[in-house]
């Protein structure tokens, strides 16, 4: 009876890590409301002063790393030259860390799903090949009428994937009440805006899960275990989702609705991530904007518990976030963040901001960088992010 009680605790325990590692919440948090108890050992300095000058804790340990290292490619141009010379050097830098990109485009195989008018637009349902052995699922929206408009690429983050973006319900049909959740239906924003926009479902998400999370209902994703591979294969998801974007980006090039010249992605929290790593490696990209993403990886990834997908193995040896945006320079980048949100704190995100400030005087372009700060949480807010891209795109 007793083995099967500690059986039974075992199993909780690691299910709940699983958890904790899946859900992109601080871990104090998600340990709070699933009410479990505190650690059984505790090692008292006060009984044993000899244990005082001794480091336990694994946070402290990951920001004492952090703190000895001397990325090798930070940004320090101070002009343009110097700067255009930097770009070709660490761009190459980020794919070689990132895992690579395919040497060649396989077709894309576009199949049109359906089409449904929705009065002021029309939705088409997507798939297309953006590996020879991966396919992705996308709505394109695109306003009456249109022709040689701007286009936006947006990205889904963690949820439900597409139907959080696009204000869909779990069957599909379209949802009543706008606002809901973290992504605010951004896709539908941006066609309300009047762009062609074509909504991505990212992988590990939505359609593009493995069977056990489909099981798991709606809401649950398969980053981790998808994540955790592309790293045995040294790859990275992230690798994985920016060729999907830039994929996407190919595909709206042959529509005769959009000028190529004038194309955005745009991403809240996980699509955040991809939005940025996709405006620093494809020059296609006029405009870049992220949502609750933009911080440092101090701050955020290093400091926070988050999904597996979000670690570039070895990125800090070369670059800090921030860094980034000196590959999307001087092409326009818009950052917002909210006071509010406890997995990319607002504090890490000033700081991140002024340094890419700094990066954007460096290409005499520091009208191309916005950054706005909002008095939400870990959420999409929208309303600079659209005056930016009415402005540039």
């Amino acid at each position: 009876m007793t083995d099967e009680i500690g059986r039974r605790e075992f199993l909780k325990r690691g299910g709940m890590a699983g958890m904790i590692a899946t859900s992109g919440l601080p871990l104090i948090d998600t340990l709070a409301r699933a009410k479990e108890p505190a650690a059984a050992t505790v090692i008292s300095k006060a009984e044993h002063p000899s244990l005082a000058a001794r480091k336990f804790d694994s946070k402290e340990f990951c920001l004492s790393e952090y703190d000895a290292l001397k990325p090798s490619m930070s940004f320090s141009a101070t002009d343009v030259n110097s700067a255009t010379a930097w770009q070709r050097r660490a761009r190459q830098k980020l794919i070689d860390r990132l895992g690579g990109f395919p040497s060649t485009r396989a077709p894309l195989n576009v199949e049109i799903l359906e089409s449904v008018d929705f009065g002021t637009y029309t939705r088409e349902k997507i798939v297309f090949d953006t590996r020879h052995n991966l396919s992705a699922l996308g709505y394109l929206l695109v306003p009456k009428n249109a022709r040689s408009l701007p286009a936006v690429v947006c990205l889904s983050g963690h949820g439900r994937g597409l139907p959080d973006i696009l204000g869909l319900n779990d069957d599909g049909s379209p949802r009543a009440e706008r606002g809901v959740g973290y992504a605010k239906e951004y896709a539908l924003q941006c066609v309300e805006h009047g762009y062609v926009t074509f909504a991505v479902e990212q992988l590990a998400l939505g359609t593009r899960r493995d069977d056990a999370a489909r099981k798991a209902g709606p809401s649950a994703y398969s980053c981790q275990p998808a994540a955790t591979a592309a790293l045995l294969l040294g790859q990275s998801m992230a690798a994985w989702r920016v060729w999907d974007a830039m994929r996407a980006i190919d595909y709206l090039s042959t529509r005769p609705e959009v000028d190529s010249r004038r194309i955005a992605t745009l991403g809240a929290s996980g699509g955040g991530t991809t939005s940025l790593l996709t405006g620093a490696l494809d020059e296609r990209v006029k405009v870049t904007v992220v949502s609750a993403y933009f911080n440092t990886f101090r701050d955020s990834i290093v400091s926070i518990s988050h999904c597996p997908d979000n670690y570039v193995p070895g990125l800090l040896q070369d670059m800090e976030m921030y860094d980034l945006t000196g590959l999307v320079a001087p092409r326009r980048l818009f950052v917002e963040s909210g006071r509010k949100d406890r997995i990319f704190p607002i504090e890490g995100s000033q700081t991140a901001a002024a340094k890419a400030q700094a990066i954007y005087r460096a290409f005499d372009v520091s009208d191309h960088f916005g950054y706005e700060i909002h008095e939400g949480a870990h959420e999409f807010h929208g309303v600079g992010a659209f005056d930016f891209m009415k402005r540039w795109l």
